[in-house]
């Protein structure tokens, strides 16, 4: 056997997977991590969807009124909060990436950002609706659920789009120290928007808890959205340079006229020959012909004015033609005696 196939064979799967980009890379914590991840959304929507202890808990933190307990981390936690909101969050992230596209010559950091919002825009945003849970402020019966009542806040918004704003950094990390890094504090950032809007009193912790969960699953599925997003990738580039080869700068027309079909274009003149005069008939009157200017190939070719458009000429001397026996006449100068008769010649 070839060293080259025992290489393979001694080769861990995630080795395959990084080897092959296409291929999404599925290593063992990342599967413990993603049954984990669903293990809690489904307890946590079956939670709430029995009125188990979760819901009677919920009601407790809410009761306690952390926000009256603690006044003094309100105006704080008011503007921390926007860390969660997705416009704010999403403009700064699009910014670095932007930035980070232009640097690495590639679409790929934005178009991780925008598949992941996408993705999580879709999926929250149907269980949002699909539940219709209202918050701790509008709660109608202490101790209900809350379910089925036209609200938007189950999961959380906030608490999910922390998750994968931040955390798209984490996976868009070059080198494994950075990513620790970018995943720790992404995770700092997540927990702290959670937990400001249970104190602020806008989201139950259970809707807090699905959010996280909601988040963390939109950055599991990115791997195997990794081959479409190289192919959306192939796809702008073609696009774009498709665009970019449209805008070349037309030409700008020479003086020299364009050649017309075959049978019409004239024979070019070698150096050493004469250029050739032909006729050429005018058009108006039946049977008057003209001829054109010499042909120079280094001048454009002039229209030929039509007699109306002429400037007229005003003839110099007599327009009669010369006679033998006629006499010619004298002009008197201009003087006193200017108009009164014509002198003649004297004779007989």
């Amino acid at each position: 056997m070839r060293t080259e196939d025992k290489l393979l064979k001694e080769e861990r799967p995630t080795d395959l997977a990084r080897r092959d980009p296409a291929r999404p890379r599925m290593t063992r914590t990342r599967f413990w991590l993603l049954g984990t991840t669903l293990a809690v959304y489904a307890a946590t929507v079956i939670g709430v969807l029995t009125t188990s202890w979760l819901v009677r808990f919920d009601w407790q933190v809410m009761l306690f009124r952390p926000y009256k307990q603690w006044p003094e981390f309100h105006m704080f936690l008011d503007y921390f909060v926007v860390m969660g909101q997705r416009g704010p969050t999403a403009v700064a992230v699009a910014a670095w990436l932007g930035w980070c596209c232009y640097k690495q010559r590639t679409l790929r950091p934005g178009l991780v950002l925008g598949t992941s919002l996408l993705l999580l825009n879709a999926t929250v945003g149907a269980v949002k609706i699909g539940f219709g849970r209202l918050g701790p402020h509008y709660a109608t019966s202490v101790g209900s659920s809350e379910m089925w009542r036209t609200g938007d806040i189950f999961p959380s918004g906030h608490t999910a789009n922390a998750v994968v704003t931040w955390g798209v950094l984490a996976y868009l990390a070059t080198t494994p120290l950075a990513r620790r890094i970018a995943s720790l504090i992404a995770a700092g950032f997540a927990f702290g928007v959670g937990m400001t809007t249970v104190y602020l009193g806008t989201h139950w912790l259970s809707d807090v808890v699905l959010g996280w969960a909601a988040g963390v699953l939109v950055l599991l599925a990115l791997p195997w959205l990794e081959p479409a997003m190289a192919r959306a990738e192939v796809l702008l580039l073609g696009l774009y340079r498709g665009i970019r080869d449209g805008r070349a700068p037309v030409p700008v027309p020479s003086a020299r006229p364009a050649p017309g079909p075959a049978l019409a274009t004239p024979r070019a003149a070698r150096d050493d020959e004469p250029p050739v005069r032909e006729p050429v008939s005018v058009v108006g009157r039946p049977g008057a012909t003209g001829r054109v200017p010499e042909a120079r190939p280094h001048h454009a070719g002039r229209q030929h004015a039509v007699r109306s458009e002429r400037t007229p000429v005003t003839p110099v001397g007599s327009r009669r033609p010369p006679h033998a026996d006629r006499v010619p006449r004298t002009t008197t100068p201009f003087g006193p005696s200017a108009g009164r008769g014509r002198t003649t010649a004297t004779g007989g």
